[in-house]
């Protein structure tokens, strides 16, 4: 599956899809692949603030489990309660099934976020 080129991704493998001040916060195809058949997602608290970089939420498998870092500072604002059901979602649907949106707080880190291109060419080097 190609990473679509309307989002933004992270080199923790967090795709990003921004609506206005807020973004929509996903795992990618690769991620998804890599953690194999997802039984678990822990989904964070509707109003929690988060920092970039900081644990947001975490995703278990079948094989291990993987935190899923905030891409962007700013209020969780909605988190996607269809994975409290149905987890395997993330693998089905990995561009579609989102984790949480972010209000964002500061929006000029969105600069730091990498193009489809750049992310592919990430993955490419084994990242």
């Amino acid at each position: 599956m190609s990473n679509p080129s309307d989002l933004r991704y992270t080199k923790d493998h967090e795709w990003v899809r921004v609506e206005g001040s807020r973004a929509r916060v996903g795992i990618t195809d690769h991620a998804q692949e890599s953690l194999g058949d997802v039984v678990f997602v822990e989904i964070p608290d509707v109003g929690v603030e988060v920092a970039r970089g900081e644990e947001a939420s975490t995703v278990e498998s079948v094989k291990a489990s993987s935190p899923i870092y905030a891409p962007l500072s700013g209020r969780i604002v909605e988190v996607n309660e269809s994975l409290d059901r149905t987890p395997e979602l993330l693998n089905q649907k990995p561009y579609e099934a989102f984790v949480f949106v972010i209000e964002m707080t500061n929006p000029p880190e969105l600069a730091d976020l990498l193009s489809s291109a750049q992310y592919e060419a990430l993955i490419a080097e084994g990242a």
